[in-house]
C-alpha cells in the first residue's frame, strides 16, 4: 500500500508541473524581389507573407533590387506587410542593388529597413507625374496624385518612426540616397553587407508588427528562402507587356486566318487561346483603354478589308489605328511595364505584311476561275459511256451524267461540255480541226 501511495503522490506532482516551454521561432523566411514589381511579384510576396507561421518564423526578409513598378502591386505588398503578425525587414541587397520608386514605399512600410553597402533608394515620384518633366504637375489630377503619394509615404514613415521629410522629398523631387546617407538621415535602420550580418545587427531591436510591439530575436534564426512557385512564374510570363501584346496579335492573326480559310480549326483554336491568355494578362496590368480600343478597331478594320476587299483603304486605316493604339496602350504604366517601340514597330510591320498577304490571296481567289460546282464542268472533256441518237451518258470527273448533243459522237470520240440543262449536260464531239472543216463542206 505504501508503494502505491508513493506512486500516486509522484503522479500528482508530475501533473501539476508546468510543461517545458515550447521552442521559439527558428527560421527567417527570405522573399526575393528582383526586377519590376508587378502582379506576379505582388502575388508571390503577399502569399509568402501570409504563409509565415509566427510559431516557426521569427522574421520575413524582403531582399530587394527593383527599379519600381505598378502602384497597385506595391500597395498590395504594403498592406500585407502592415497586417503581418511576423515582423518584415526590407533589405536592399546585394551591393549595387536599388529600391527605387515602389521599392522605397515598401522599405518605409517594413518594420525594419536595411541596405547593403553600395546600394541606394528613393526616386519615388509617381510615373505619370515624373513624365511631365521638371516643371512638375500642371493639372488638378496630377496634383491630386502627387499629394496622395506624399500623404501615403509620410503615413508609413510616421508608423515606423522614420524620416518623413526626406520621404516627401523622394516623392516630390525624386530624391535618392546611398546607404550611408540613408542611415545618417534615419531613413533606414541598419547597413549590413550580408544576410547573416543583418540578422545579428537587428537582434534585440524593438519593432511594431501587426499592431503589436515586440523585440526581435534574430541572431540565431536560420535563413529559409521561399522560391516563386508555378503560379508566380505563370503570372510573371503572361503579365509581361510585350508577351501579352504579342499574344493578342497572334490571336488576331489566328482568327483572321480562320475566317479566310474556314474549316482549318487549328489557326482558330490557337488564335482563341492566345486571345484569352492575352486578355488575362492585360486584365492584370494598368493599360490605357483608349489604346486597347484603337488596337481592336485596327483589327476590325483589317478583318473588314479581308471580308469585303476595299483595295487596301480600310486595311491601311486599320494598320494606322493598330500602330497608334499599340503606342499608347501601356503609356505611363510604370518602370518595367512599358511596351518597347521596337516591339510595336516589328508587330506593326508583321501585321501589315500579314494583311497584304491576306488581301493578295483574296484578290487572287476572286480572279481565279470557279473550280467547284456545276460551273466547273463547263469546258471539260467527257468520255462517252453509251449513246443513242442525240442523247446518252458520259463520264466526267469520275461521275456519270446524262448528256444531249445535236451531233452524235463517232466511235471513240470524246465530248466537250458546253453547258448544262438541269441534270443533263449539253455536249459536242471533240474533233480535230481538219474533220471540222470537212464536216462544214459536206
Amino acid at each position: 500500500m505504501g508503494l502505491v501511495a508513493a506512486v500516486a503522490v509522484l503522479l500528482g506532482l508530475a501533473a501539476r508541473t508546468p510543461p517545458a516551454a515550447a521552442a521559439g521561432p527558428q527560421a527567417a523566411e527570405i522573399l526575393t524581389i528582383n526586377g519590376a514589381i508587378g502582379p506576379a511579384t505582388a502575388d508571390y510576396v503577399v502569399r509568402g507573407i501570409a504563409a509565415a507561421n509566427p510559431a516557426e518564423v521569427g522574421l520575413i526578409v524582403l531582399m530587394m533590387d527593383t527599379p519600381g513598378g505598378l502602384d497597385g502591386a506595391m500597395r498590395a505588398i504594403v498592406r500585407a506587410i502592415l497586417a503581418s503578425p511576423v515582423p518584415v525587414a526590407a533589405y536592399v541587397a546585394p551591393s549595387g542593388a536599388r529600391a527605387a520608386s515602389a521599392g522605397t514605399y515598401i522599405a518605409y512600410a517594413a518594420a525594419v529597413a536595411a541596405m547593403a553597402p553600395g546600394t541606394n533608394l528613393g526616386a519615388a515620384t509617381p510615373v505619370m507625374i515624373g513624365a511631365l518633366g521638371q516643371a512638375g504637375p500642371q493639372d488638378a489630377e496630377s496634383r491630386k496624385t502627387l499629394n496622395d503619394a506624399i500623404a501615403y509615404i509620410r503615413g508609413l514613415a510616421e508608423l515606423n518612426g522614420r524620416n518623413a521629410d526626406w520621404a516627401e522629398a523622394a516623392v516630390r523631387g525624386a530624391a535618392s540616397l546611398p546607404a550611408t546617407e540613408a542611415l545618417r538621415r534615419h531613413v533606414i535602420d541598419a547597413i549590413a553587407p550580408s544576410l547573416p550580418t543583418l540578422l545579428r545587427e537587428i537582434d534585440g531591436m524593438a519593432v511594431t508588427a501587426g499592431g503589436r510591439q515586440l523585440r526581435l530575436a534574430t541572431a540565431s534564426l536560420v535563413p529559409f528562402p521561399l522560391a516563386p512557385d508555378w503560379r508566380t512564374r505563370f503570372l510573371s510570363v503572361i503579365t509581361d507587356p510585350s508577351l501579352a501584346y504579342l499574344l493578342m496579335l497572334l490571336g488576331a492573326w489566328g482568327l483572321i486566318f480562320e475566317m479566310m480559310n474556314p474549316g482549318g480549326v487549328l489557326p482558330g483554336l490557337i488564335g482563341a487561346i492566345s486571345l484569352l491568355l492575352a486578355f488575362l494578362g492585360l486584365g492584370l496590368l494598368p493599360i490605357d483603354y483608349v489604346g486597347v480600343g484603337l488596337v481592336l478597331l485596327g483589327i476590325a478594320l483589317m478583318l473588314a478589308e479581308v471580308a469585303i476587299g476595299a483595295f487596301g483603304m480600310i486595311g491601311l486605316g486599320g494598320i494606322v489605328a493598330f500602330a497608334i493604339g499599340s503606342v499608347v496602350m501601356f503609356h505611363g504604366a510604370g518602370p518595367g511595364f512599358g511596351l518597347p517601340l521596337a516591339v510595336v514597330a516589328a508587330a506593326t510591320l508583321a501585321t501589315a505584311a500579314f494583311f497584304l498577304l491576306g488581301v493578295a490571296m483574296l484578290i487572287r481567289g476572286r480572279r481565279r476561275p470557279v473550280a467547284t460546282g456545276g460551273e466547273a464542268l463547263i469546258g471539260a472533256e467527257a468520255g462517252v459511256v453509251s449513246w443513242a441518237g442525240t442523247t446518252g451518258t458520259v463520264r466526267v470527273m469520275g461521275e456519270i451524267w446524262s448528256a444531249r448533243s445535236a451531233s452524235p459522237p463517232g466511235p471513240g470520240e470524246r465530248m466537250r461540255i458546253l453547258g448544262r440543262d438541269g441534270l443533263v449536260l449539253l455536249v459536242a464531239p471533240v474533233r480535230p480541226a481538219g474533220e471540222k472543216e470537212r464536216g462544214k463542206k459536206q
